[in-house]
């Protein structure tokens, strides 16, 4: 496994607060290293590509971020609370039918909203999670966790049938995230006029689990 290194920090984050100019400039360079990283992964990206893509020197890029890991580091601890915030809203109490297709709804929204992002975060996992394992083993094992126990309660309650939690949870984040992180190739094989797409995956996903988790 490769070992995480070390991150730079925003050069631009003091105990000042920024001005509106700084931070308009952060969010132009966060945009812009977004979309260049969603294209072309960390390996692909450049600080090069990203200053040119947020219209700005290099130089004043680096006043705001001091290097490429910096930056992809920043990215990826937004896109993780993003990411965890659907999951967490499961709550014990609730019908569990009704929560996880809820969940489901989230999540497909959230792949619809933020395709980039996604995007992003599977390239990350595909090189292994060199930047992000400390999340990974922290913050979202904790919350799978704690979710994979409230399932297992409504299991052993005779609310839902008898399936693999952790089966169930990873199964909802490859159907959903795949029609964000393969959206192009579902365009090209869906007819025109079918249908919005994310509107009928959620019907058919919906429909697929609820049969799947009904007694």
């Amino acid at each position: 496994m490769t070992k995480t290194k070390p991150i730079s920090q925003p050069r631009a984050k003091s105990t000042q607060k920024p001005t509106r100019i700084q931070r308009e400039k952060t969010t132009a360079i966060l945009e812009a290293a977004l979309e260049v990283f969603s294209k072309r992964g960390f390996r692909g990206a450049t600080l090069d590509l990203i200053a040119e893509q947020a219209k700005l020197s290099k130089p004043n890029l680096l006043y705001y971020f001091a290097s490429k890991e910096a930056l992809h580091a920043e990215l990826l601890a937004g896109l993780m609370e993003k990411w965890l915030e659907p999951l967490a809203q499961i709550e014990q109490n609730g019908d569990p039918i009704s929560e996880i297709c809820a969940y489901i709804e989230r999540k497909l929204a959230l792949a619809q909203k933020y395709p980039r992002e996604s995007r992003l975060f599977a390239n990350e996992i595909i090189q292994e999670a060199p930047r992000s394992q400390e999340a990974l083993n922290g913050q979202l094992k904790e919350l799978v966790s704690e979710k994979v126990a409230v399932i297992n309660r409504w299991i052993n309650e005779g609310k839902i049938a008898d399936v693999d939690p952790y089966h169930l949870i990873f199964s909802i984040w490859s159907t959903t995230q795949h029609y964000s992180d393969f959206d192009t190739q579902i365009e090209a094989m869906m007819d025109e006029g079918y249908g919005d797409r994310f509107e009928t995956a959620k019907t058919f996903l919906i429909g697929m689990f609820t049969k799947a988790l009904s007694l």
